[in-house]
């Protein structure tokens, strides 16, 4: 098949300026529709949650698929920690023209979280298609862009695609249960070769439908914030609850958890962040509008932000850091006195704020020596990737040709995904699916996870071209 040769990377060329176009095949109707329809389900229906699934069963069945599509044995690896016969990871390579240079790295994760059948309304684990929608665990996420980045190596093998950078796929278990083992972790520790990347795409950000379902944005995710655990302690003698005493452990933690509850971190933009909410002033309705650009001046409208906060919990976490109490324990009898009290304050905390920061900001509002404040497996804190053209111009134009006239946003994620790990290496890690969903949104770790089958076939088709324009860039 005759490649085509893109130019709209070069310096001398301006932003938005292509003189590449989609392959003649991606116009067309695509015939290879049903195997794909086929993959994702087997992908969905392995089980990968940790108490009962196996990544390595998910991660054997894909790179069976890679084989049968001509991948050569050397090219396809699964691979984990010994002892952990569950853990396996699939790193398969198509190769490029020009091995030497750096490839491009697919990552997707494809341990799912937990999903009690009682209940769920269909098995959580038998992949459904109702009223437009698939339902299932783990039918977004991560499975969605691992169904598609398989398909799409697949699909490079037999069109016979040779890119200019190698492509490599990762498919990695252990992304929902990080403490207990990750796999991009355990790679980068043990494998650093087979991650090497110029980028690499990842979950992260997703697309966004109107109340009629008509896109009205494609986001695209740099940077996240730091995922980080604070325990909060408080001791006593304890005793017997006929004789209280004024100190309690129980309440003096309690106190100081309302504090914590009662404070803002202050607002603080980023390049990326700023960039998200000019683009929603842009779109949003008058009054929602008019918050925002009161958010973004200097100073900001501490009374705007408020009813940004009620009206998108998500916007207040692109805002500012944040920390809240998510697990208390104390005490050890019915009848007595509390001698411990512990809390679990979690913490997201925007990419430029130290965790130490951080941990002395709760200290100053605690207020209390008696209280120990304690850093829980330290999070780790990565660079924001630069959205440069060469990053943004491939996403636009092929999102030109599937959704016209939709901007594509940048975003920052206020969770955390694997990403992180790759950009604390020093791989540029973007969030970029091409993935669409209403602001219900799919449901992710939740009750009957869907996503809709329009946006995982609009997806599939936009992640297979934006791809090989990233493969075949020029430095």
């Amino acid at each position: 098949m005759m490649q085509q040769r893109c130019s709209w990377l070069r310096p001398a060329v301006a932003a938005g300026a292509m003189a590449c176009a989609l392959t003649s095949a991606a116009r067309a109707a695509d015939d290879g529709e049903a195997a794909f329809r086929e993959l994702y389900r087997e992908l969905v229906e392995i089980n990968t949650t940790l108490s009962e699934g196996s990544c390595t069963a998910a991660a054997e069945a894909m790179a069976a698929r890679l084989r049968a599509a001509g991948f050569p044995e050397s090219a396809v690896e699964v691979l984990g920690p010994a002892g952990q016969p569950k853990d396996g990871n699939l790193v398969a390579r198509l190769e490029g023209r020009e091995p030497a240079l750096d490839p491009i790295l697919l990552l997707a994760h494809i341990d799912v979280v937990e999903a009690k059948r009682a209940d769920w309304e269909r098995d959580p684990f038998k992949l459904v298609e109702e009223n437009g929608f698939f339902y299932a665990r783990g039918a977004s996420d991560d499975k969605a862009m691992a169904a598609i980045f398989t398909d799409s190596m697949i699909r490079y093998r037999k069109e016979g695609h040779r890119p200019r950078r190698s492509i490599t796929l990762a498919l990695t278990c252990g992304e929902e249960t990080t403490r207990i083992h990750n796999g991009v972790v355990w790679l980068l520790e043990n494998r650093p070769d087979l991650l090497r990347a110029k980028l690499a795409l990842n979950e992260g950000a997703s697309g966004l439908l109107d109340a009629n379902e008509r896109p009205v944005a494609l986001e695209i995710q740099a940077g996240e914030k730091v995922y980080q655990d604070f325990t909060l302690e408080s001791s006593n003698v304890g005793g017997h609850s006929a004789r209280p005493v004024r100190t309690n452990a129980i309440d003096e933690l309690a106190e100081a958890l309302i504090r914590i509850a009662s404070y803002q971190f202050p607002i603080e933009l980023n390049s990326t962040t700023r960039a998200y909410f000019e683009h929603q002033a842009a779109m949003a309705p008058p009054e929602v509008a008019a918050d925002i650009r009161a958010v973004l001046a200097d100073p900001p409208s501490a009374e705007a932000a408020e009813r940004i906060w009620s009206g998108n919990p998500s916007w207040n976490g692109m805002l500012r850091t944040t920390c809240v109490a998510t697990m208390i324990e104390g005490g050890h009898a019915e009848n007595a006195l509390p001698q411990r009290a512990k809390a679990n304050v979690n913490c997201r905390i925007l990419p430029a704020t130290t965790i130490e920061a951080v941990q002395e900001q709760l200290r100053r509002l605690v207020a209390d020596d008696g209280i120990k404040i304690s850093i829980r497996d330290r999070g780790i804190t990565a660079p924001v990737p630069p959205l440069t053209p060469q990053v943004l111009e491939p996403a636009r134009h092929v999102a030109a040709q599937i959704w016209p006239g939709v901007p594509l946003v940048p975003t920052m994620t206020p969770g955390a995904t694997d990403g992180r790990l790759l950009n604390s290496a020093g791989i540029p890690t973007y969030g970029l699916s091409g993935l669409f969903y209403d602001a219900e949104g799919s449901r992710a770790h939740g009750l009957n996870e869907r996503i809709r089958v329009k946006s995982l076939l609009d997806g599939r088709r936009f992640l297979h071209e934006v791809v090989k324009l990233y493969a075949d860039a020029p430095d």
